[in-house]
């Protein structure tokens, strides 16, 4: 079942349920991946929703931040329960000791990689995780990669 449809179903299912902070998480994720439709002129597949709900995640942590500096808990436990339900609808994302790995591996094929190509390593470090399905942070990635490249 294709992720929009998945949406849809659960959309159903948690108005016969009353759920409404729920109906309304997975309305905003309906309307964000619709806007995306409407723009791409034409059906989006798995992996472009999922770059969308990707966007959605990061928004919502960028808030969770701000609604922590301003002293509101209730907003930022809002958006942290949002999160947790945009997530269920993504591939597993991977652990620090996976993409610790891939970055080693990335670094060995490239050679002996310095700073200065930390831009290429991360370029074939993130379409590494991406052809293997694997979610990944992106600024989780860099910290790895500037780590290992010896910027400790």
């Amino acid at each position: 079942m294709a992720l929009i449809e998945q949406i849809q179903k659960d959309i159903t299912s948690a108005m016969k349920a009353r759920a409404e902070q729920r109906l309304s998480t997975l309305r905003m994720v309906k309307t964000a991946l619709k806007n995306r439709e409407i723009e791409k002129m034409s059906p989006l597949d798995d992996k472009e929703a999922q770059q969308v709900l990707n966007t959605l995640i990061k928004q919502r942590k960028d808030s969770i931040e701000q609604f922590t500096k301003g002293g509101r808990q209730e907003m930022a436990d809002k958006e942290a329960a949002e999160i947790t339900l945009i997530e269920s609808y993504m591939p597993k994302a991977a652990g620090e000791g996976e993409i610790v790995a891939g970055v080693k591996a990335v670094i060995a094929e490239m050679g002996s990689p310095t700073m200065k190509d930390m831009g290429a390593v991360m370029k074939n470090a993130m379409a590494r995780f991406a052809a293997g399905g694997i979610r990944v942070d992106g600024k989780q990635v860099s910290e790895i990669v500037k780590r290992e490249l010896g910027g400790k």
